[in-house]
């Protein structure tokens, strides 16, 4: 039976994604996978968690376990606005940052809209604002195409990580803050800036926000998942009131209420200062992996390879000589037991195929070498072929 006739017009604007794919086909112990964006297991609290169950419980009872408020419940969304110092009100929580962003296009965007974005772009940006039938653009080219042809249209927001970009590791200058600022009030547009990676700075010094630079025009999103677990799945948009308000009345329809019991365990584990003891650790942790994947890259990659040296994040992002194709080199690569993502998969229009993300985060540390040995031969062995 063709099913086909049965979908919705928005079906032929789904995109895949690699990444899920690999987990969907590929057993993730039996190969060295840099390729997902999963934390550390180690990083996750478990000594806290049984005692912040207990708490929980105790505390709110039957209540924990009860529907809840759209918004989020109030002790999670008090502790996160003491924290980020701002009121109560421009606080929503949110079944994960990843809803956050679907969110804010659902409600911002019709089909055919223009969505600013850096190029790369986060792959999970880019599944949301194809679903919508959006028209992405990189702002670059964008503020290009508008100069010659000021007709191209309207953008309805930009999209921007502004620390350790996803999937880039690249943090944005405070010049370039603020030259994003100044543009987005002259296009008079709003800024959507994602900020999951924000807490898991290892080397130089905080930058401020896009939300504290403009307030009035930005949604700020967060997430628990890279800061706590991503089992969790919970998130929070922080912006103005108004904005919210169309977000609260538009989460009624998709879920009624972002998780309850987990709400209360991330309030006690945050407003307890656990997360800030955990973020310690975390830190710690990930600066070494990072520290450890350098050393490695350093020490095998052949000649005109280049990546990033990311202060925060879980990525790096590598550059590979024009002849290599991370995309037609990605099945060897599978079946020779490693795994990355191939970075032309983050460009709206699909370019830069000699590019490709690594995680650093996840992989066991007794696979980071050999993985990374292994992917250096197969890129060697690629531009031999390809000369």
């Amino acid at each position: 039976m063709d099913y086909s006739k049965f979908f919705s017009a928005d079906v032929p604007s789904f995109l895949r994604s690699p990444v899920r794919e690999i987990f969907r086909k590929v057993d993730l112990s039996a190969i060295c996978s840099f390729a997902g964006g999963y934390p550390a297991a180690v990083t996750f609290p478990m000594a806290d968690i049984p005692g912040l169950t207990a708490r929980v419980l105790e505390k709110y009872g039957t209540k924990a376990l009860q529907y809840g408020a759209t918004q989020g419940v109030p002790e999670l969304r008090e502790v996160i606005a003491a924290r980020y110092g701002v009121p109560v009100s421009q606080v929503q929580i949110t079944t994960s940052s990843q809803q956050g962003i679907d969110i804010c296009t659902r409600v911002l965007a019709d089909p055919g809209d223009i969505i600013l974005a850096d190029n790369p772009v986060y792959l999970g940006a880019l599944q949301s604002f194809k679903a919508y039938r959006a028209n992405v653009m990189s702002l670059e080219n964008y503020l290009r195409m508008a100069g010659d042809a000021p007709s191209v249209g309207h953008p309805k927001f930009i999209y921007v990580i502004p620390d350790f970009n996803n999937p880039s590791g690249r943090t944005m200058s405070l010049q370039e803050r603020e030259e994003l600022v100044r543009v987005a009030r002259e296009l008079d547009v709003l800024i959507v800036e994602d900020s999951p990676y924000r807490e898991l700075r290892y080397s130089g010094e905080p930058l401020p926000t896009i939300r504290s630079m403009a307030p009035e025009r930005t949604l700020h999103l967060g997430s628990f998942s890279k800061i706590f677990a991503p089992g969790f799945r919970l998130g929070w948009i922080i912006g103005p009131e108004a904005l919210l308000e169309q977000i609260y009345v538009c989460k009624q329809c998709l879920d009624l209420c972002p998780p309850v019991f987990d709400q209360y365990l991330a309030a006690e584990f945050m407003g307890s200062g656990a997360l800030d003891r955990n973020l310690e650790k975390t830190i710690a942790e990930y600066r070494r992996r990072r520290d450890l994947m350098v050393s490695l890259l350093e020490k095998y990659m052949g000649e005109g390879v280049s990546w990033t040296y990311p202060d925060g994040g879980l990525f790096l992002w590598l550059t590979l000589p024009e002849q290599v194709d991370t995309v037609a080199l990605y099945d060897q690569a599978l079946a020779a037991g490693v795994a990355y993502v191939a970075g032309s998969f983050f460009y709206t229009d699909g370019s830069h195929r000699n590019t490709m993300r690594l995680n650093f985060s996840f992989v066991a540390e007794e696979k980071m070498e050999p993985g990374i040995r292994l992917l250096a031969q197969l890129i060697a062995g690629r531009q031999v072929i390809d000369s």
